[in-house]
């Protein structure tokens, strides 16, 4: 609740207290741990902050031991996705490519599909570079919203 509440005043304020809200956060990443908090929060919060702002944390966080900080990361840009940049997802995502963690793999391809449905080229372009060595679940993420038979092609490997 407390994130959500966050998110809130996050979304309210008119830019003074955004940064005291984003160090917050960050600072209690430590306290975020399960994967609807980071879904429900990390766009809101780290990326919409992040829009018109470095990006280096994002990088710190993909290669944290923590899942949660990961999955950060990588959901975290969905407010660029959502603002037409698609760069650091993709970036984000190639770090993330060998996760062993399922809900990397399920955050990452969500992401990527989410570049699709505003670029199916971008999409492509990633996949087929990346498709044979991605995780199976990432991958089936990433295209599920494809035709069937592209799904097929990009499933055979």
């Amino acid at each position: 609740l407390a994130l959500l509440i966050l998110v809130y005043k996050f979304e309210k304020d008119d830019g003074r207290g955004r940064k005291k809200i984003f160090n917050l956060y960050l600072k209690n990443t430590k306290y975020i741990n399960n994967w609807d908090l980071v879904d429900l929060t990390a766009p809101k919060i780290i990326g919409a902050y992040l829009v018109n702002g470095s990006r280096k944390i994002l990088y710190k966080l993909a290669r944290s031991d923590s899942v949660w900080e990961r999955r950060i990361a990588i959901l975290a840009t969905y407010a660029f996705i959502k603002a037409g940049e698609f760069k650091d997802t993709l970036a984000i995502s190639r770090v993330l490519l060998n996760d062993a963690h399922d809900l990397i793999h399920k955050a990452v391809g969500w992401m990527l599909r989410e570049v699709g449905k505003r670029s199916r080229a971008v999409e492509d372009q990633f996949l087929k570079r990346h498709h044979k060595t991605m995780p199976r679940t990432m991958l089936r993420y990433a295209i599920e919203r494809f035709p069937e038979r592209l799904q097929r092609a990009y499933l055979v490997r």
